[in-house]
């Protein structure tokens, strides 16, 4: 199944940021946590909907840099494209997280 777009705003279910969608958002730019709503990106028609916790940040080739999130409740992983509104404090602090552990 192919990507679908679909524009949302929400309210971040971990810090109660106010969030605008774009049709590309899927997590918050200011904690980085999302929602397991997507069994394909933008289908939501995953029915876990636990809140998908950021783990890391990886590199990919030519892609630019990638969040990992982690279902708190059924532990599934997902990576997502980091957005250019987020938070540059937090993704740092995900990195360091990553380094010291």
């Amino acid at each position: 199944m192919a990507f679908k777009k679909v524009i949302e705003d929400f309210v971040c279910s971990h810090c109660g940021a106010e969030v605008k969608g774009t049709g590309y958002t899927n997590h918050c730019p200011k904690c980085l946590y999302s929602r397991h709503v997507d069994t394909t990106p933008g289908d939501r028609l995953a029915t876990c909907h636990g809140e998908m916790e950021p783990v890391r940040i990886e590199g990919t080739t030519g892609k630019g840099y990638e969040v990992r999130h982690k279902c708190t409740r059924c532990s599934i992983e997902t990576v997502t494209r980091v957005a250019e509104n987020d938070d540059i404090e937090m993704i740092l602090a995900l990195v360091k997280k990553v380094a010291d552990a």
